[in-house]
């Protein structure tokens, strides 16, 4: 009899964020539920993620109806699943145990199945509460353990070797992951995942790490991955030669590329490896069908913009040199041949037009996301000629800090913090002159347990505490609530879903629920004028070529927000628009002074590296007398900026006495808080910025006798 591979379908959670930005409105998902309820896949990851954040902000609709709506549509026939970040649930502030089990409660009774856990430091104290009132409340709980590498640390000089000096010991191996798997389970855990979230294990290594998890736990054990570096579709098959319980799949139009392997050449390997997939094939076909319609309706958003060659296991035939590359896989993977395994499926992959390796990604063995966020911080700060430094301070970077996994949001700590360092060494400063508020926080033990002791003396140095200090979740307060005397005099939160929407999600729900509760007000009332209709007129954006600088997208990815309008008046590193490029945000920052002129792209288009977002009209600056204040200044020691960035908080004034060390500004610089230190007691003579200001590193700040 043959074994049965469970799918857990990702097509309308992961599948969209990965590859379309999270924009799959409501009734494109209805059209494909009556066609799901036929398939009868074991899973359906619908909700979490992005999810609920994206249908607020950009879509203008309701999470709760979101995940309501599939369950009845669906029924019993699928559990629905959901992705959460632990104690950090959907963002990346820790929850108290009050939010976290109305959350749970709230999803359970909406239609949620099995809630997928996990967390960034693969830190199980971060995920207990999560796991007892998901069970608590009827769910079953997915315990995902994050896959990660170790750094590639630089090779030993013979000198260094006869002084005795050694790289650290491998720290992620398998018994690492199985240990992980092992505290799990103890904790209740109904099935176990390896989250591969930035596609880096290959083959030979998850057929390794499958067998002893599965002589390790008694629970079942799923396997996630994504494409993008070239591994995902090999990986899977050597997952389910080694006897996975679970792959997570897309179907054929959202498969592939950034996101997971496609169902349909999982089906056609599994028939070959005698292995039995319970998911009518047929029903898949026509919500392919309807996703080629959907995906070109999403064309703006589209990460790959390579559809794949039409393709049903059903009724097409494969030609016979692509069958036997099938063959050739399916023999490799049972003989962990990792490089003929690997061969054949990019062949296989190639043959029905899905994207090519990333293979930038893959030598670099860092998330892609974080490889193009930390190119754009540095073209945004003009300091590209850092890159390779800064690539090069990442395995110290994150061995000092405890060794964290690369994901979202350490991923993005470590990365900037790798950045900031560069440029304190390029300018003859001590590596970590300038630590943001998250790596410090980090650093403390605010995030959880690290996966290698921090020295006590690094922390010391960095958050100024030997011991960790954890965040305190009893200090906590909740969102305001306040009354819309403008939509009715009702509650912004009318019931215990929005609030907790409100709690997740403070800026973008308070947004969204005030907008839902105005136009319900407004729609009671009789026709009046209609204000919003009139102001379009305002929003037509000039078409014809005008005169100026263009500011233009430093790599490629979809427009998130334009931060400006037609006539605004901007600065040099002015944050003008948001870019997302593989899953980061990016703040894209105006190279010039001056006045919008022409705002040629719209939230939604995909952008190419280079391609204009706006053209600026530049003017003379205003002069602020920095220099010559500065000139002028009384004797004293300077305090100067470390780093490019933005003038969040002046914390001192004139007149200040001042200690060194003592924090006497806040600047943010590549999305992290950094607080600016005082070198010199004494006291504030004069202070030459203000909150806003646009600094660049040496810039004067203020002035200390």
């Amino acid at each position: 009899m043959a074994r049965e591979l469970k799918i857990r379908d990702l097509t309308l959670r992961d599948g969209q964020q990965s590859a379309f930005a999270t924009r799959l409105n409501q009734s494109q998902v209805e059209r494909v539920l009556p066609f799901y309820k036929d398939a009868g896949f074991y899973a359906m990851e619908v909700w979490g993620g992005a999810v609920p954040d994206s249908v607020m902000r950009f879509l203008g609709e309701n999470p709760w109806y979101r995940l309501e709506s599939i369950k009845k549509a669906v029924g019993d026939v699928s559990y629905l699943t959901a992705l959460s970040r632990g104690r950090n649930l959907f963002g990346y502030a820790p929850y108290g145990d009050d939010v976290i089990e109305g959350f749970s409660r709230n999803a359970i009774e909406s239609g949620l199945g099995i809630m997928r856990i996990f967390d960034a430091l693969n830190d199980v104290d971060n995920v207990k509460s999560t796991i007892k009132y998901i069970k608590k409340y009827g769910g079953l709980a997915d315990c995902a353990v994050c896959y990660t590498v170790d750094p590639k640390y630089p090779k030993l000089s013979l000198m260094d070797k006869l002084k005795g000096k050694k790289n650290p010991k491998p720290v992620f191996t398998d018994d690492y992951f199985v240990g992980k798997a092992k505290q799990l389970a103890a904790l209740g855990a109904d099935m176990i995942t390896i989250k591969d979230m930035s596609g880096l294990i290959p083959p030979k290594r998850v057929y390794n790490l499958i067998k002893q998890l599965k002589a390790a736990v008694n629970i079942p054990v799923d396997f996630h991955t994504h494409c993008t570096p070239g591994y995902g579709l090999a990986s899977v098959v050597a997952a389910i030669a080694a006897g996975v319980d679970i792959v997570d799949t897309n179907i054929w139009n959202f498969a592939g590329g950034p996101a997971a392997p496609a169902l349909e050449l999982v089906y056609i390997f599994s028939k070959k490896m005698d292995v039995e997939i319970k998911v009518n094939m047929e029903a898949v076909a026509k919500i392919n069908a309807e996703l080629l319609g959907i995906r070109k309706e999403l064309d703006a958003y589209d990460a790959v913009k390579k559809f794949p060659n039409p393709f049903n296991p059903l009724v097409d035939t494969l030609p016979a040199e692509i069958e036997a590359q099938f063959d050739r896989a399916v023999k490799a993977a049972y003989a962990v041949d990792e490089d003929t395994l690997i061969d054949a499926c990019h062949k296989i992959e190639d043959y029905f037009g899905f994207p090519k390796p990333n293979e930038l990604v893959q030598k670099a063995e860092i998330p892609g996301g974080m490889y193009t966020n930390m190119v754009a911080q540095l073209k945004a700060l003009k300091s590209e000629h850092l890159l390779e430094p800064a690539m090069k301070l990442i395995p110290s970077v994150r061995l000092d800090a405890g060794l964290p996994p690369l994901v979202t949001p350490t991923s993005q700590i470590v990365g900037s913090q790798a950045v900031s360092c560069a440029i304190s060494l390029a300018a003859g400063k001590p590596k970590y002159t300038t630590t943001s508020n998250q790596f410090v926080n980090l650093v403390k033990g605010e995030y959880g347990h690290t996966p290698v002791e921090i020295d006590p003396e690094f922390r010391l140095q960095i958050a100024g505490t030997r011991e960790p200090i954890p965040y305190d979740t009893s200090k906590n307060q909740r969102q305001p609530n306040p009354v819309l005397e403008d939509a009715g005099g009702v509650l912004l939160a009318e019931n215990e879903k929005e609030e907790l929407l409100l709690e997740l999600f403070p800026a973008v729900a308070k947004d969204y629920l005030t907008k839902v509760k105005k136009e319900r007000w407004a729609a009671t009332k009789p026709a009046e004028e209609k204000p919003a209709e009139e102001k379009k007129a305002e929003e037509v954006k000039p078409v014809e070529k005008v005169a100026g600088k263009s500011v233009v997208a430093p790599l490629p990815g979809k427009v998130v927000e334009v931060c400006v309008k037609v006539g605004d008046s901007v600065k040099a590193g002015q944050k003008i628009a948001v870019l997302e490029a593989m899953k980061m945000e990016n703040d894209i920052v105006s190279d010039y002074a001056g006045v919008v002129r022409q705002i040629v792209v719209s939230e939604g288009d995909t952008l190419q590296e280079g391609q204009a977002i706006l053209v600026v009209e530049e003017v003379k600056a205003e002069v602020k007398a920095v220099a010559p204040k500065a000139a002028a200044a009384p004797a004293g020691k300077k305090v100067e900026a470390p780093l490019p960035g933005k003038v969040l908080e002046v914390c001192v004034k004139v007149g200040d006495s001042v200690k060194s060390g003592q924090k006497v500004a806040v600047l943010e610089a590549m999305k992290m808080e950094n607080d600016i230190v005082s070198e010199h007691t004494g006291v504030v003579k004069e202070i030459v910025v203000s909150e806003g200001d646009t600094l660049q590193e040496g810039q004067l700040m203020m002035i200390v006798e």
